[in-house]
Formats: structure tokens, C-alpha cells, sequence
């Protein structure tokens, strides 16, 4: 994959959007690429969890091709948008835990990709911000209805309204991003985060990413209800029996992920 590095550690795996001299744009090329590396990772076992960062010191992802949308008919503008959509959907609906270490400049398109991670974690010389409108546009790939989600409709519209970039320090204090830190310790910040996962069960892990997701999107006495049905079957688990004994015991538990 020409426009991604893909490498694993352990049980974590990183996927590094590497256009640097293009700012890490997301091209058609790219998005492809994107969705390859996810069906590779869903696939393997091995991995539980995954970081998703941008190549070099200056961009996360600095927005779309603009060269690609300016040649965009309506037609076509409707099929690329739905396209990243769809891909955008599958990350947040990724059964194993998506981490994005934001190193620089998360704009347009490349706020939306961060927005359907799991956690999003920002270097102090981060930016976030969805220009779309400066460009006669709105965002395409669902940032006008996460973002309202995550930061509530007063911030969401002033930032999709104006096209103004906030900094690392903002995007923190209204909830955009969970964590703020210099740009060398933010690989090694996102594996902690990560590794504090994986010390728990699996299956508990994979459970409750979806119940939070789609229990946002329910009624809440729909939500407890799908809570409560993902209790029952973990409680049917080898995890929770091993958890559990662990817990009296005074031990370490060890998950098999049954």
C-alpha cells in the first residue's frame, strides 16, 4: 500500500497515513488503502487494538484531495461522500478499540476520520477544523453529525459555520479529544491508552464498544435494554468466570477471549 505503512506490535497494530508531502490528504487511492488495512486487521486474531496517526511532524490528515473534489460533478460528489461514510462507519463501528494520535494538522476530512475513532488523542501543535465552507462545501464524511454528537450543537455549529481551526488546547477543553501532549510523547502516550485496554477482557472490551455506540443512538430504555443482553452473555464466558476467580483470588486474571 503506497499511501499507508502498516506495522504490529504485539497486539496493537499502527496504521500511518504516509503522504507527508501532500499533508496526508485522503485521495481515493488513500480511502482504498484505508479500508484494505481494516479488513486485514478485523481479520487477525492477534490484534486487539489498533492506532491510527499521520506521517511526519505537520499533518494528521490535512483534509480531502482538493485536486480530486474540484472535479467532482453531483452525481459523483454524492457517491464520494457516501464512500467515506461508509468507511468512516466501519471504524466506528470496529469491534476492536481505534486510537488517533493526532501529530499536526486534523482538518476537513481528516477531522471527520479522527471523529470516528474510538479515543482521539492530540500533540500540543494539533489543529482541528472543518473548512468545508470556505471552500462553497459542508463536510461530507459525517462530520456534521459526530462532531455535533461529541462537543453538542452550539460548538459543532460555530466550528462548521465559521471554518475556524481550533488548537490542540480547545479541541480538549470542549471534549473533541481526550488527551494533550507534546508531539514525541504521543506514540508512546496512544500505546498506554492501548495497553490499558488489553489487559481486560476481550470479549468485555469488544461488548461494550458496542453498546456505547449504538446505545447513543437508541432511546435510553432501549439502550439498558442491549446493555443488559450483552451482560447476560458475557456472564455465559470463560473471561468473566476467570475475572472473577482472579478477583478473589488476589491475582492477575488471564483472558482467552471465550
Amino acid at each position: 500500500m503506497p499511501n499507508l505503512r502498516l506495522s504490529r506490535d504485539g497486539a496493537v497494530a499502527t496504521v500511518t497515513i504516509d503522504r507527508a508531502e501532500k499533508l496526508n490528504a485522503l485521495d481515493a487511492a488513500t480511502l482504498n488503502e484505508l479500508e484494505a488495512a481494516f479488513d486485514t486487521l478485523q481479520a487477525e486474531a492477534a490484534v486487539r487494538a489498533v492506532i491510527l496517526t499521520g506521517a511526519g511532524e505537520r499533518a494528521f490528515v490535512a483534509g480531502a484531495d482538493i485536486g480530486e473534489l474540484a472535479q467532482q460533478t453531483p452525481h459523483a460528489g454524492k457517491l464520494t461522500a457516501q464512500r467515506g461514510q461508509r468507511l468512516f462507519r466501519r471504524l466506528e463501528l470496529f469491534p476492536k478499540p481505534v486510537v488517533a494520535a493526532v501529530n499536526g494538522f486534523a482538518l476537513g476530512g481528516g477531522c471527520e476520520l479522527a471523529l470516528a475513532c474510538h479515543l482521539r488523542l492530540a500533540s500540543e501543535n494539533a489543529q482541528f477544523g472543518l473548512p468545508e465552507v470556505s471552500l462553497g462545501i459542508i463536510p461530507g464524511y459525517g462530520g456534521t453529525q459526530r462532531l455535533a454528537r461529541l462537543v453538542g450543537r452550539g460548538r459543532a455549529l460555530e466550528l462548521v459555520l465559521t471554518g475556524n481551526r481550533i488548537h490542540a488546547a480547545e479541541a480538549y477543553r470542549i471534549g473533541l479529544v481526550n488527551r494533550v501532549v507534546p508531539l514525541a510523547a504521543l506514540l508512546a502516550e496512544a500505546r498506554g491508552v492501548v495497553d490499558a485496554m488489553l489487559r481486560n477482557g476481550p470479549l468485555a472490551v469488544e461488548a461494550a464498544l458496542e453498546v456505547v455506540q449504538h446505545g447513543l443512538e437508541m432511546p435510553l430504555e432501549e439502550g439498558m435494554v442491549l446493555e443488559a443482553l450483552a451482560f447476560g452473555v458475557l456472564c455465559a464466558s470463560a473471561d468473566m468466570r476467570e475475572g472473577l476467580q482472579a478477583f478473589l483470588e488476589k491475582r492477575k486474571p488471564v483472558f482467552v477471549g471465550r
